[in-house]
C-alpha cells in the first residue's frame, strides 16, 4: 500500500477496526476514511453505494461485523447471519463494482468444524458440522471467504481473508450478555472483587481448551497481509498456544487481586472443546504474534481501571 493510498477501515469503532487504524497511523498512512453506523448504516446497499461512489477507497479492511459471545450467537440467530451476510456483500461487491485494489476481510475461528481435528488447519474447512451456537455467525463468514475466493475467481479481485482465533484488547465489548469470554471474566472478577462477593460463576466446566491474542497482534497481522499477501487461500492468525477456560479464569483471578472462590456452572453450554488455530502458514511468511497473554491482559485490566470502564 502506498502512503498516500486511500485507505477505509469499516469498522473502525470495533475493538479489531480501531487496532487496525492506530496501527496504519503509526505506520504513516494519511488517508485513512472511516464511518460510523450512524452515518453509515453498511446493511443498506444503498448508502454504501453512495459511499464508495464519493470517497473510492483503493484499500478495503473489512472489519465491520456484528460480534458476540454464545449467549449473544445462540440467542440473535436471525441478527447475526442476516446482519453480516449484508455488511460482507455490501462491502465486497462494491469494492469490486468501484475498483478497489485489494480487500481484506476478517473472519473467525469458529468457521471449522465443532469436533476438526487439532490444531485447525485451513483446509478444515466445510469437513464436517459446525458448532449449534454459533452456526448462523459462522455460515456468514464462510460465505465472506467463498465470496472473496468466487471475485478472485471471476474478476481477478486481489480480495483475501484472515482467520482470527479469539481476540482482546482495547474496545472490547464488557457486556455479560454479549461478551466473549476473556471480557467477559475480567467484569466479572473486577465486579466480585468490588463488591466482596464470596465467588465468581464461571459458565461451563471450565475444561474448553482457547486460544487468545491481543487485538494489536490482530492489526500487524492484517497490515502484514495486505502488504505481502496476495494468494487465494484464507489464512489463520493467532499465537498457536491454548489454556483452558479454567486456567484463563485463574490468571484473570490473580490479575484482578481477587481472593474468592471459582464455581463452575455446569447448566452453561461449554462450546467446542477445544480451538486451537494452526498458524503455520502465517508464520512461514514471516509474521508471529509478540504480546504474551498474561501481560496482554494485566495492560488491558490496568488500563480499563484507570479509566473507570467497567
Amino acid at each position: 500500500m502506498e502512503k498516500n493510498a486511500r485507505i477505509y477501515v469499516a469498522g473502525h469503532r470495533g475493538m479489531v477496526g480501531s487496532a487496525i487504524v492506530r496501527l496504519l497511523e503509526q505506520k504513516g498512512y494519511t488517508t485513512i476514511i472511516t464511518r460510523t453506523s450512524s452515518e453509515l448504516d453498511l446493511r443498506d446497499q444503498a448508502k454504501v453505494i453512495e459511499f464508495f461512489q464519493a470517497e473510492k477507497p483503493e484499500y478495503v479492511f473489512l472489519a465491520a461485523a456484528k460480534v458476540g459471545g454464545i449467549y449473544a450467537n445462540n440467542v440473535y440467530r436471525a441478527e447475526f447471519i442476516y446482519d453480516n451476510l449484508s455488511i460482507q456483500n455490501n462491502l465486497i461487491h462494491q469494492s469490486y463494482a468501484h475498483g478497489a485494489k485489494k480487500l481484506l476481510f476478517l473472519g473467525s475461528s469458529c468457521i471449522y468444524p465443532k469436533f476438526a481435528p487439532q490444531p485447525l488447519k485451513e483446509e478444515h474447512l466445510l469437513t464436517g458440522k459446525l458448532e449449534p451456537t454459533n452456526e448462523p455467525y459462522a455460515i456468514a463468514k464462510i460465505a465472506g471467504i467463498k465470496m472473496c475466493e468466487s471475485y478472485r475467481d471471476q474478476y481477478d479481485m486481489a480480495f483475501i481473508s484472515a482467520m482470527p482465533t479469539n481476540l482482546y484488547g482495547p474496545n472490547d465489548n464488557y457486556d455479560l450478555n454479549n461478551s466473549h469470554v476473556l471480557p467477559a471474566l475480567l467484569r466479572k472478577f473486577h465486579t466480585a472483587k468490588m463488591e466482596k462477593a464470596p465467588n465468581v460463576e464461571i459458565w461451563g466446566t471450565g475444561k474448553p481448551m482457547r486460544e487468545f491474542m491481543h487485538v494489536d497482534d490482530m492489526a500487524s497481522a492484517s497490515v502484514f497481509l495486505m502488504e505481502r499477501y496476495n494468494d487465494k487461500p484464507f489464512v489463520n492468525v493467532g499465537t498457536g498456544t491454548e489454556v483452558s477456560i479454567k486456567e484463563l479464569a485463574e490468571m484473570i483471578k490473580k490479575i484482578v487481586g481477587y481472593e474468592g472462590r471459582l464455581i463452575f456452572n455446569t447448566t452453561r453450554a461449554d462450546g467446542a472443546p477445544r480451538k486451537l488455530m494452526d498458524v503455520s502458514r502465517i508464520h512461514a511468511m514471516g509474521w508471529r504474534h509478540k504480546i504474551p497473554l498474561y501481560e496482554g491482559i494485566d495492560t488491558v485490566y490496568r488500563n480499563h481501571v484507570q479509566h473507570m470502564d467497567f
